[in-house]
């Protein structure tokens, strides 16, 4: 590490004005700052010096997806294998079946977004922001697993163009890119992101995996109930079984390939919350408004809102919900600043998105729209929280100094 610690101080000059990749200049940073820590320091007014600058914040929040991605590798695999009619499942096939259908999604993913960022960043003569950094590992997790990657990178580039930088870039957008990314391709291509469609690969990826025949067909869990007919509500596999609450804990069940096992988010979850990178109240407030508007659901429960005869568990651990509490919702960017604002940001996203699932039909997920909707109200939240305080401190004869 000595040696590239020298290396980078002896090419760094060539990157400085003047110097003859000047033009460079923030791409160099952006690669050197990813190795080290900055020494620079600010040299006047208060401020607290630490070594968790935000590329270490985004990497710590990257490792508390890893589980999600690697349960996503394997249940890829699990979900091919068992719409192919297998009865073994080989590890490690699975695993490198998944890898490589995920892996032209997240290099598309990165590539196009990164790119946008390094050219943003030179034109503006700035820093490379490197909120991407989980953004670019977002996008792919949370959309099904055949989507085009043609579609990726469109979806991609319109959301780290208008989602982010014609706001100024990382920590000034309004609403969170990733979700922005997949309510363009839900919006622009409803027929590859509606749910109506099974969420497995179909085809041998590198001599892995199997042939499906001509014609299959399979749904995930809540496209099963949003197309469910009657008062009961029987959820199946690819293998025709039904799916149990276990299943859906664990992840075993067709869906966007990081979504689905409740399990590895809240590991991840774990990680966020022990680094102190998540805020507990937000991720709380998400789990108790959702499981409030299910269990009311449910107890209203009627056959033309077929979410409605799920229980309230099996509501908090299917589609998106329980990732985008955790990953999404937890954005501190896009998010209430305030703690009381944190309770009443993530108490109404839950319930925005169990109540979008449950009461509208032709739309089986919900959460990606709650956060989006929440991100547009969190600053009006925070407003009211701080106009509130500043009233009720008058109330009691304290001054306020501006």
């Amino acid at each position: 590490m000595k040696a590239l610690r020298k290396f980078l101080d002896r090419i760094k000059p060539q990157f400085e004005p003047g110097g003859r990749f000047q033009s460079f200049r923030s791409v160099f940073d952006g690669f050197e700052t990813f190795l080290y820590t900055p020494r620079t320091t600010s040299t006047s007014g208060v401020h607290i010096h630490d070594s968790i600058d935000s590329k270490r914040t985004m990497i710590i929040v990257v490792l508390a997806l890893l589980p999600c991605f690697f349960f996503g590798m394997y249940n890829t695999g699990f979900q091919h294998w068992l719409a192919a009619g297998e009865t073994e499942f080989p590890f490690w096939d699975l695993m490198a079946y998944g890898f490589f259908a995920i892996l032209p999604s997240v290099v598309v993913s990165y590539g196009v977004g990164l790119g946008i960022e390094f050219i943003v960043a030179q034109w503006r003569k700035e820093e490379i922001q490197e909120g991407f950094l989980v953004s670019g590992l977002l996008i792919p997790m949370i959309c099904p697993i055949e989507t085009p990657v043609w579609m990726i990178a469109v979806a991609t580039a319109f959301s780290v163009i208008f989602a982010k930088e014609v706001f100024g870039g990382t920590g000034f957008n309004i609403f969170n890119p990733a979700l922005v990314t997949r309510a363009f391709l839900f919006f622009a291509y409803p027929a590859q992101m509606s749910g109506d469609k099974v969420f497995v690969a179909t085809d041998p990826i590198l001599g892995f995996g199997h042939t499906l025949p001509d014609g299959f067909t399979g749904a995930t869990p809540l496209a099963q109930v949003a197309t469910n007919v009657g008062d009961q509500l029987n959820l199946t596999s690819l293998s025709g079984d039904a799916v149990s609450t276990w299943d859906m804990f664990l992840g075993l069940i067709p869906g966007s390939f990081g979504e689905t096992s409740t399990l590895c988010i809240l590991i991840g979850a774990i990680i966020l919350l022990v680094s102190g990178i998540a805020n507990w109240r937000v991720i709380l407030s998400v789990f108790v408004g959702g499981a409030l508007m299910a269990w009311i659901a449910n107890i209203f429960q009627s056959p033309t809102y077929a979410a409605s005869l799920l229980s309230p568990i099996d509501q908090l651990m299917l589609g998106g919900f329980a990732f985008a509490a955790v990953f999404m919702a937890t954005d501190p960017v896009t998010g209430a600043r305030t703690n009381i604002g944190k309770y009443i940001y993530g108490f109404l996203i839950g319930v925005m998105a169990i109540l979008i699932r449950t009461y509208n039909t032709g739309y089986p997920e919900g959460a990606m729209l709650a956060i989006l909707l929440m991100n547009a109200f969190a600053p009006l939240i925070d407003y009211c929280v701080v106009q509130s305080n500043i009233r009720r401190r008058q109330r009691r004869g304290i001054t306020i100094k501006s």
